[in-house]
């Protein structure tokens, strides 16, 4: 089965709050701030959730909610022995009444409730702990539709039979980790050590020896090849390698024969860089005995759906509430995205719609689409001459809609048509002879 990065850990963050209409918003700004927030309206729920809670964790309670109030509550928090920092949601307090919730309440910041929107993110950033992020790589197979990730499925058999090299190609996002370790599973190496090294900082963790006389970079690259025999190096972001640390794992393969598999993941970039003579092409090839492509998500949309749905099977099974559903906007919306983030991506805006939509059916209005990243390389907008009839009928494909091609395209539907006339492409979106 293939494994994928699913999910991360956020910094928590309880919410004690009464008004449903306060909660909602507070819940979208700690989610596109890269928090996790719990909401809770009474006291006795409060005091339940707390014991929950992660260190790190950040309490934002009302002065005033069903069953106590803040003050309450961070006493009780004081004789449980828990040091959670609370921030008190106040109402349009003087100065001196400040300091009573701040000094005897024992609030270690205030938000004025008119000013949620413009001060809540400031002062939860003032208290959360970092946590390390996390990773769960489960054993079900998330579901996906595409010819794409079937032969995924058949390549990570095919290639954890051999002990090959292997490079998988893909943008970020989009698991090649977890495909790497799949194959390490599979495969007769799968009782030795798997060690996983990050290309860009891999000669700053190995250790070496002041002693040596070899130079640092080599005793440290080397020394993971000593700690994995017999075993598998996964090499991450291949294309970060820099052309000296190329040398000596060049070296080191060429001339010392590790018996070691080196199963790399690496942006498709890395083939121009091969051809630009940025990328040693000598230990390219030697490293891409096999490969393993992963289409981004904007060319595999039959995939969203499923994947969507595994996201808020997910998130109603984690927050003990009825699963949520996404109409056919939202659906068309994603599938009209083009994702530069991937799944990754894909998950954050599931996550964030979940949290904030009132009831159980998620509509395009209730997605929060970034529209500010980078435009993908691969971008249908027209540009090329040569190209733009079949960026067109992509466009056609992948949009079900002369109207959603011609926004895909970044061109008017009057543009659009025009267009159709000059490359000869009918209303099915096909090339008429």
């Amino acid at each position: 089965m293939f494994n994928l990065i699913i999910f991360y850990k956020m910094k928590t963050i309880l919410i004690v709050e009464a008004s449903d209409s306060d909660s909602r918003l507070m819940s979208a700004l700690l989610m596109r701030g890269g928090y996790a927030p719990i909401v809770i309206g009474d006291l006795e729920a409060a005091q339940q959730e707390v014991m929950k809670l992660s260190p790190g964790a950040v309490i934002v309670a009302a002065t005033k909610f069903r069953g106590g109030t803040a003050k309450e509550l961070i006493n009780w928090l004081k004789t449980k022995g828990y040091k959670f920092p609370v921030i008190a949601i106040v109402d349009n307090l003087n100065p001196m009444e400040l300091i009573d919730v701040m000094g005897d309440w024992g609030a270690v910041g205030v938000i004025q409730r008119p000013a949620i929107d413009k001060q809540l993110l400031e002062q939860v950033e003032k208290y959360s702990k970092p946590e390390s992020l996390m990773f769960f790589l489960d054993d079900v197979l998330i579901p996906r539709q595409s010819d794409d990730f079937r032969s995924i499925e058949q390549a990570i058999k095919k290639i954890a039979g051999t002990n090959a090299n292997t490079i998988i190609f893909g943008e970020i996002g989009m698991g090649r980790e977890q495909v790497a370790r799949k194959i390490y599973e599979g495969s007769s190496r799968n009782q030795k050590p798997i060690i996983v090294i990050e290309a860009g900082g891999a000669p700053h963790i190995g250790k070496h020896d002041p002693k040596s006389d070899r130079s640092e970079t080599y005793n440290r690259i080397k020394g993971y090849f000593t700690n994995a025999d017999g075993g598998t190096i996964i090499l991450k972001n291949l294309e970060l390698l820099t052309f000296d640390k190329q040398s000596v794992l060049l070296h080191i393969l060429e001339t010392e024969h590790p018996n070691v598999r080196i199963i790399c993941t690496a942006d498709p970039h890395i083939l121009q860089m091969v051809k630009d003579k940025e990328f040693r092409a000598n230990l390219f090839y030697l490293l891409r005995a096999t490969d393993i492509r992963i289409l981004p998500l904007r060319d595999v949309t039959e995939d969203i759906p499923g994947l969507a749905d595994f996201f808020l099977t997910r998130h109603a099974k984690d927050n003990d509430e009825p699963k949520k559903h996404l109409d056919s906007s939202a659906l068309k919306a994603l599938k009209l995205h083009p994702w530069p983030g991937n799944i990754r991506e894909l998950h954050n805006v599931i996550i964030l719609a979940a949290y904030s939509t009132e009831g159980d059916t998620i509509s395009e209005s209730d997605l929060d689409i970034s529209e500010s990243a980078p435009t993908p390389e691969t971008s249908l907008l027209l540009k090329d001459p040569d190209k733009d009839r079949d960026r067109i009928i992509e466009a056609y494909r992948r949009g079900g809609s002369w109207t959603a091609a011609a926004k895909l395209l970044g061109i008017s539907e009057r543009a659009l048509l025009e267009q159709r006339k000059r490359h000869g492409i009918n209303k099915k979106g096909q090339v008429e002879s």
